[in-house]
C-alpha cells in the first residue's frame, strides 16, 4: 500500500509516497522524479516494485508538489542531492539506492558521487550533459516564470507548457526539427501534469534549471558503487544516444535496454539492486 506522509527538514514539511515492507533489512529504495511533476508520477513504478523486498520512498523536490520551496533563490544540484541525504536522515535511514529520472537522474547522480557512505546503488533514468550553446538556450527559455495574472491565463499557458513538451524537445522550438515521435498522453496525464505545475508556479523552475546547469560528465568518473542505466525503448532519443558515453565513464556501470513500461523498468531495477543493494 502506498500511503502519504511528510518529513520536517529546515525548508519545512517535505511531502513523501512510501511503499513500506516492515519485515525488510535491504536499504530502501528513493525514487526521485523529474521535473516539472512531483512524485505522483513514480506511482506506477512504486507499484511495481511493490511486495519485492524493499521499502520504496518518492519524495517531492523542494520546490515541487506538496514539499516546500528551496531555501536560496538559485540551488543547485548539490543542494538537492543533500536534501535527500537529510530526507534520509529525518527518517533514520542510514544507506539506501537510489533511482533517479530526468532532473531526478542528476540528482540521484549527484548522491552517489558526494555520499558514497550513503548510496549504495543509483539507477540512472535519463541522463545527458548539453553543449554549450544548447544549455545557454534551454536556460534561457526552458522554464519560464508565470505570475497568476486576472484572467487566467496563467492556467492555460501551464497545459500548453506540458502539452508541448510531449510533442517537440525542446517544447519552444515548435518546428519539424524539433518534434517527437509518438502520441499525445492522455487528457488526464495533461491534466495531472498541469495541475504540478500550478501547484507549484512559483517555484517549479528551480529544480529544472538546477538540472540544465549541472554537468555529470565531470561526476559520473567519482562514482564509487554500482550504477544502471536505464535505456528505454520511448525515451528521448537524444537521451538514449548519451548512455554510452556516461557509460564509459563509470567504474562500475551497466546499461538495461528496457521497455518504458513501469513493470519492465522495475524488472530490471530489481535485478540490479539484488546484486548491489541486498
Amino acid at each position: 500500500m502506498i500511503e502519504r506522509s511528510f518529513v520536517r527538514l529546515a525548508e519545512g514539511q517535505v511531502h513523501l509516497r512510501t511503499c513500506v515492507d516492515p519485515a525488510s533489512t535491504r536499504p530502501p529504495l528513493f525514487l526521485l522524479h523529474a521535473s516539472p511533476a512531483s512524485s505522483r508520477w513514480m506511482v506506477p513504478l512504486m507499484e511495481a516494485l511493490a511486495g519485492q523486498g524493499r521499502t520504496v520512498i518518492a519524495p517531492d523536490t523542494l520546490g515541487n508538489g506538496d514539499s516546500p520551496p528551496p531555501a536560496v533563490a538559485e540551488p543547485d544540484i548539490a543542494y538537492f542531492a543533500d536534501s535527500v541525504v537529510r530526507t534520509a536522515d529525518a527518517m533514520g535511514i542510514d544507506r539506501f539506492a537510489v533511482y533517479g529520472a530526468h532532473t531526478g537522474a542528476r540528482i540521484a547522480c549527484e548522491l552517489a558521487a558526494a555520499y558514497p557512505e550513503r548510496v549504495c546503488a543509483t539507477v540512472l533514468d535519463g541522463i545527458k550533459e548539453y553543449d554549450e550553446a544548447t544549455r545557454e538556450t534551454i536556460l534561457a527559455h526552458y522554464a519560464p516564470q508565470v505570475p497568476p495574472d486576472d484572467h487566467g491565463t496563467h492556467m492555460v499557458w501551464a497545459f500548453h507548457f506540458v502539452r508541448d513538451q510531449a510533442l517537440y524537445f525542446p517544447h519552444f522550438q515548435r518546428d519539424p526539427e524539433h518534434r517527437l515521435p509518438g502520441h499525445m498522453p492522455s487528457a488526464r496525464i495533461l491534466h495531472d501534469a498541469t495541475l504540478d505545475v500550478l501547484k507549484a508556479l512559483d517555484t517549479y523552475a528551480l529544480p529544472y534549471l538546477a538540472a540544465f546547469r549541472y554537468r555529470p560528465l565531470a561526476r559520473l568518473p567519482a562514482i564509487t558503487t554500482p550504477v544502471l542505466l536505464l535505456k528505454s525503448d520511448r525515451e528521448l532519443a537524444v537521451l538514449n544516444a548519451a548512455i554510452d558515453e556516461a557509460a564509459a565513464l563509470l567504474r562500475h556501470g551497466s546499461v538495461a535496454a528496457v521497455a518504458s513500461d513501469p513493470v519492465a523498468k522495475a524488472a530490471a531495477m530489481l535485478d540490479f539492486l539484488d546484486k548491489h543493494a541486498a
